[in-house]
């Protein structure tokens, strides 16, 4: 009897620990930045200036 519920215990952490994984997957997704973001948090800044800012942008866009 004890046996069983064990199993069902086991059982339920496993599924708990699946939808772990696959949310943890989605955060990770999530928080990536573009190219482009980056682009724009470095210019906000002041890490690079407005011409620099403009080539790299309108670069950003030929290659996609």
């Amino acid at each position: 009897m004890y046996g069983m519920g064990l199993g069902w215990i086991v059982f339920i952490f496993f599924i708990i620990y699946v939808v772990y994984l696959f949310n943890q997957k989605d955060i990770d997704a999530k928080s990536e930045k573009s190219a482009q973001d980056i682009l724009d948090e470095r210019y906000a800044k002041g890490e690079i200036q407005e011409e620099e800012y403009k080539r790299r942008s309108e670069e950003l866009v030929k290659h996609h």
